[in-house]
């Protein structure tokens, strides 16, 4: 089992304990870290699929990954952006009060 890397150490910490920051999270990651949001939640999902960080943290891992796996389950529940209800038809083929023409 390889050691997390401090960055890796770093990420895992400030995840554990961001909300006492005031402020916004995306800007306590820049301060904090050094690096973009955008870069820290990729390093982070990749980190909370890694073994060595379970090892590390269990708790906080386990929660990031149930979190994750909520977001993923609402995300694929939705309906796509701009898809049709079944049966809606493009175009202005309805009246006004809805009926079909």
């Amino acid at each position: 089992m390889a050691a997390l890397s401090e960055l890796q150490q770093r990420i895992l910490a400030f995840e554990r304990g961001w909300w006492r920051q005031p402020g916004a999270k995306e800007q306590a990651i820049l301060d904090s870290l050094g690096i973009s949001p955008t870069r820290y939640y990729q390093l982070l999902n990749e980190l909370i699929d890694s073994p060595d960080a379970l090892a590390a943290d269990p708790g906080l891992v386990s929660r990031l990954r149930r979190q994750r796996a909520r977001r993923e389950r609402l995300r694929s529940a939705r309906p796509a952006r701009g898809a049709r209800a079944a049966g809606e038809r493009r175009g202005g083929d309805a009246g006004t009060d809805g009926s079909r023409r």
